[in-house]
């Protein structure tokens, strides 16, 4: 498994616990070497609760690229069953970045879509790196309107370090294929629920993120600028990337406080890598619990607050 910087201190202790086990098998003095081993332990699960209660924004952005996080896919393959993916938006292509089609969760059919990354260089490619073109935006917004024609609820999964921004996607309309989304979303007769599980970059994860409910999973990160981005823009450099997170407010924590999104799905202890079962569990239940409620509303009523949910966002000065 991958090491970020940050979690070395927690590679050295667990090093020194399994040293400890093997000594406690070998050892004739088994209660004083147990004794140590309970130690190291009880540390261990300190040191990670500390570690991973009190990260900053970067950390979290580094936690939410993990290339061992589950992706889009092993979602829609863990928490639904007969899922049939559609292809194409009718215009121009199918777009590998996005995937998405009907399944059934515990009986309840949904329209599931969202980006997929790769995760080898080949899978990377063929998946454009998680980065849709207009068509993937053209495709996600015919499988919504699909969804609608059947009435089923729609569940969109946010991973992307943006919209494509090659000249060929401006030149196919990129902005405008967006916006589109933004609108028809918006007035959407079924319920939506959008759920941020990696990263949630500008315009390209806003493309399917107007819902009824928009939840972010626990080391997830959502804003208009990736950290990098920022930094290169205000001081010339990617040197303040860390500096830019926190300045971003961009962590689930920092933008539930704000009144951006709607709820943070748990995670298991240092990220959903760590017990991608877990995550898909907690993943699952949450969506179960928002279409209870979302279901029995009234259609014109949801999308009434769906409309004013995002209309009240933000401050300005008259």
């Amino acid at each position: 498994m991958q090491i970020l910087d940050f979690e070395k201190p927690i590679i050295e202790l667990q090093k020194q616990l399994e040293k400890a086990r093997e000594l406690a098998i070998k050892d004739d003095k088994k209660g004083t070497r147990e004794k140590a081993v309970a130690e190291l332990e009880e540390n261990l699960e300190k040191l990670k609760k500390q570690l991973y209660t009190h990260l900053t924004g970067w950390q979290k952005v580094q936690i939410s690229r993990h290339p061992e996080r589950p992706y889009t896919e092993d979602y829609i393959n863990n928490i639904t069953e007969n899922f049939v993916e559609l292809h194409g938006d009718r215009n121009v292509k199918d777009d590998k970045a996005i995937i998405g089609g009907f399944a059934s969760i515990d009986g309840q059919t949904v329209m599931i879509l969202g980006q997929q990354k790769g995760r080898n260089t080949k899978e990377r490619q063929y998946r454009n790196f998680g980065m849709p073109n207009p068509e993937g935006y053209r495709k996600a917004l015919r499988l919504m309107k699909l969804a609608e024609k059947f009435n089923k609820p729609i569940i969109t999964l946010i991973d992307t370090p943006g919209a494509y921004p090659g000249l060929e996607a401006e030149e196919r309309g990129q902005g405008e294929a967006i916006a589109r989304n933004l609108r028809e979303m918006s007035v959407l007769k079924v319920p939506v629920i959008c759920i941020i599980i990696g990263e949630g970059a500008s315009g390209g994860a806003l493309g399917i993120g107007i819902g009824d409910k928009v939840l972010m999973m626990e080391y997830t990160w959502y804003s208009v600028i990736s950290p990098e981005s920022c930094s290169s823009i205000l001081w010339r450099s990617w040197d303040f990337k860390e500096k830019a997170a926190d300045a971003l407010k961009l962590t689930a924590d920092q933008m539930l406080d704000n009144g951006l999104i709607d709820g943070i799905i748990k995670e298991p202890l240092g990220g959903a890598h760590n017990e991608p079962e877990k995550a898909y569990k907690n993943v699952k239940a949450e969506i179960k619990k928002q279409l209870k409620d979302l279901i029995d509303m009234d259609a014109e009523v949801r999308i009434m607050k769906r409309i004013e949910k995002f209309s009240n966002m933000g401050v300005y000065a008259a």
